[in-house]
């Protein structure tokens, strides 16, 4: 490898240092989604039957020690489970806003190296022409096939090597950018879900009970059979 490095020139070390980068950011995220992802429907499962019971404290606990974006979405819900519905998807809505940049963190150098490495290649194959054109002119206008084969060899090293570090690191982007796409959608979903777990719950103060005007009707009623 390092023999097609020195063969193939000076820009060969760019493409090199993209392609450990490359490597370093795509595990880097693939780490991060691993840790992120979770079991949403169960985890609304579990917290819907915490809030229906009206128990906050626990449903913070579970929000707070679950890893990802979602539950930190949620978290931010339910520490505010007194507001109004509308506060609420206001909560929600900030909430995740706040998680889209931690998702998309390094996904735009990736898409600068896929679109930079290609360049490389191509400045290299055009350093490479020069150099084979620059030893014709050398020569009188001739050269031997030896002569231009170094030339022409560098050009063709340079671009092999810009395709091969972009083609695998655009399709690194799309896959990372799926990933991102999916737990937005999650965040939202989970967020509606939560807002409405909040909002349609019902607490006790609301429930209506008839045993009092019940019972100061049958006090009535005594009276007057007593008068």
């Amino acid at each position: 490898m390092i023999d097609y490095i020195q063969k193939g020139g000076l820009l060969m070390w760019p493409i090199l240092v993209c392609s450990i980068i490359s490597i370093a950011v795509f595990a880097e995220r693939l780490l991060y989604f691993h840790r992120a992802g979770i079991h949403v429907s169960e985890f609304l499962q579990g917290l819907s039957n915490l809030i229906a019971r009206r128990n906050f404290a626990e449903a913070l606990h579970e929000s707070a020690g679950t890893p990802g974006p979602v539950a930190r979405v949620i978290h931010a819900a339910i520490i505010r489970h007194d507001s109004p519905r509308s506060n609420l998807r206001e909560i929600v809505q900030e909430a995740g806003q706040l998680e889209v940049p931690k998702l998309e963190r390094f996904l735009g150098v990736l898409a600068t190296i896929a679109f930079v490495t290609p360049v490389l290649g191509v400045l290299g194959t055009v350093a490479g022409m020069i150099d084979a054109f620059g030893t014709i002119s050398s020569n009188g206008g001739y050269a031997t096939v030896t002569e231009l084969s170094s030339g022409v060899y560098k050009s063709l090293l340079t671009t092999a090597a810009g395709l091969v570090v972009a083609a695998p690191t655009f399709v690194a982007y799309s896959y990372l950018s799926s990933r991102v796409n999916t737990l937005m959608h999650e965040m939202e979903r989970a967020g509606i879900e939560v807002v409405h777990m909040l909002a349609d719950r019902a607490a006790p103060s609301d429930i209506i009970t008839f045993q009092q005007p019940l019972a100061k009707a049958a006090g009535e009623r005594e009276r007057r059979v007593e008068r």
